[in-house]
């Protein structure tokens, strides 16, 4: 039976290749998964399609794409978001995200939304087809005084993996939060306000926090992945 989501729930959702294939095979598919998560966070289902079309047309005429947030900006109609992206992490053959439910079945849309139109993007492109993910998401509650522990467990997933030493991987938010990413769609409040109100220190003290965790995470990782996945 499908588990029910409420509006206000933070969720850790995440999930893996079938068979643990790659996902993400280079700079282009991580862009491209990103690119879903601003886009398909929309009650309008067709904002994804228009920015194809839109990038489509500037690439004919000579002109450089729009990223995704330009476009979300450019293009009229005021977005309506399904959930909040308070963290994610996109890793060679899986990916992690922490989302707040928002709008009545929020999560389960922007999973399907997201889950679809990339394996229908990477089919084409890798010239495959069939499923590529394993199953439906995963999902686990997470409750308040979990949270700025999953923060860091999602934010910097990539090194808790042992993919690369340092937290310099530009497909997850711990650079957004530290204000070092182009990207800026995460509701950044919900983990920073834990921190002070003074913004500058606000970044400082979750810079340090995630230092102090992650390695622990590293270490750890196996005993504490049927706590966090």
């Amino acid at each position: 039976m499908d588990r029910k989501f409420y509006n206000e729930e933070i969720h850790h959702v995440y999930n893996r290749g079938v068979d643990k294939r790659r996902v993400f095979i280079d700079v282009v598919d991580y862009e491209r998964f990103l690119a879903c998560l601003v886009l398909l966070n929309d009650q309008d289902v067709y904002r994804m399609v228009r920015w194809r079309d839109f990038n489509r047309k500037q690439v004919k005429q000579g002109v450089s794409e729009v990223r995704p947030l330009e476009f979300r900006a450019l293009n009229l109609g005021a977005c309506q978001p399904l959930v909040k992206i308070i963290s994610y992490c996109l890793n060679p053959n899986h990916f992690h995200l922490i989302l707040k439910q928002i709008s009545e079945k929020g999560i389960a849309l922007f999973m399907q939304k997201l889950g679809t139109a990339y394996t229908m993007y990477f089919n084409k492109r890798h010239n495959r087809s069939g499923s590529l993910f394993q199953g439906k998401f995963k999902n686990a509650l997470i409750d308040d005084d979990q949270l700025l522990f999953l923060s860091v467990y999602v934010s910097c997933n990539h090194l808790i993996h042992g993919y690369e030493e340092g937290f310099g991987w530009q497909f997850q938010s711990h650079l957004e939060y530290l204000g070092e990413s182009n990207e800026n769609f995460c509701e950044k409040s919900i983990i920073l306000d834990q921190f002070g109100k003074n913004k500058k220190e606000q970044k400082d003290f979750y810079k340090k926090f995630c230092l102090e965790n992650a390695e622990f995470l590293k270490e750890k990782k196996e005993f504490l992945k049927k706590f966090l996945e």
